[in-house]
């Protein structure tokens, strides 16, 4: 076998393996959780591998599983491998001669949102979910959980942060409804059709899945979202910016047409998903400074926290979306 590392990211860790002297057409994928220190509750194949299998069949595409390994004794690691779905892949560009139109732009941001809004349609109990999360006090135990995160690798004394926490947690909305939820749904987590760019062929990393308040995933979103005319320093790309591509209000009338929901409450949801973000971040700086995060580029990242946290303000506080 071949195995090659392509996403090493800041997570999950992902490989092509194909076997020796193969075109590449049986290659797989395997995924398995990174080495060094974790947080509690991350990187959990069994789950990741649970919900992509469930989604099988629904409107929402995923690849299609073919193992799960939870011996750790095979790689030191419990890990599960897929097909190898082909499509493309835009993180921080658009590849050349790709959605080159501003119309096949709008389409790739259309074809995210109405994915978006058929997976949160999917009855969890018809696929087998109805027990892959507690939806009842979702919210507040999402403000919770993540304020300990944040207490559990603070980098440094941020009070601009622990007071987005202590607003957040004083202001959580009531949900409207339950559903299935990515936990970090953004454009670089799908593969795109080679010939139609408003096609996703298939939605990738779902580590963070759960059943919970569906407009969590719109709230992450936006955080990946800078639009024409904005710089942005917690943005990873400014890929968004291009002509075509919609302002974030634009995608949220797109998913609220879509799927019916009510929208009112969504600065406290974009408010939420600065502060998440802010914390995962800061994990991130403290794994690297445990020296956890070898061979891996963490330069620059504590500087994304204190602007991440002034924009979870805005949204919270002033309505800026």
């Amino acid at each position: 076998m071949r195995v090659e590392l392509i996403a090493a990211g800041m997570s999950n860790l992902t490989y092509v393996v194909t076997p020796e002297g193969s075109s590449g057409d049986d290659a797989v994928i395997l995924r398995r959780p990174p080495t060094g220190a974790v947080l509690a509750t991350a990187h959990d194949m069994a789950r990741e591998h649970r919900v992509i299998s469930a989604l099988a069949g629904t409107p929402v595409p995923v690849p299609r599983t073919l193992h799960l390994a939870t011996d750790t004794t095979v790689l030191g690691a419990p890990f599960y491998v897929m097909e190898r779905v082909v499509g493309v892949h835009v993180a921080t560009a658009l590849p050349a001669g790709y959605a080159d139109v501003p119309a096949q732009r709008r389409a790739i941001a259309d074809g995210l949102m109405d994915v978006l809004a058929d997976l949160h349609a999917v009855d969890p109990a018809a696929v087998g979910l109805s027990d892959f999360g507690r939806p009842e006090g979702f919210l507040e135990r999402q403000v919770r959980r993540w304020t300990k995160q944040w207490d559990a690798t603070r980098d440094a004394d941020r009070p601009a942060l622990d007071a987005l926490a202590a607003r957040l947690a004083e202001t959580v909305p009531a949900s409207q409804r339950a559903g299935i939820t990515h936990g970090d749904y953004r454009l670089d987590n799908c593969l795109l059709d080679p010939e139609t760019p408003g096609r996703v062929r298939a939605v990738l990393d779902w580590e963070m899945s759960t059943l919970g308040d569906p407009l969590t995933d719109l709230g992450m979103l936006f955080v990946y979202w800078p639009q024409a005319g904005e710089e942005r320093a917690v943005s990873v790309s400014s890929v968004t910016t291009l002509p075509g591509f919609p302002t974030r209000l634009e995608l949220a009338e797109r998913y609220a047409t879509r799927s019916g929901a009510d929208l009112a409450d969504l600065n406290w949801y974009v408010g939420f998903a600065y502060f998440k973000f802010a914390a995962i971040v800061a994990g991130i700086v403290a794994r690297s400074a445990a020296g956890a995060m070898a061979g891996k580029d963490t330069t620059g990242y504590a500087d994304k926290i204190d602007p991440c946290v002034e924009l979870g303000r805005a949204a919270l506080e002033d309505g800026a979306l």
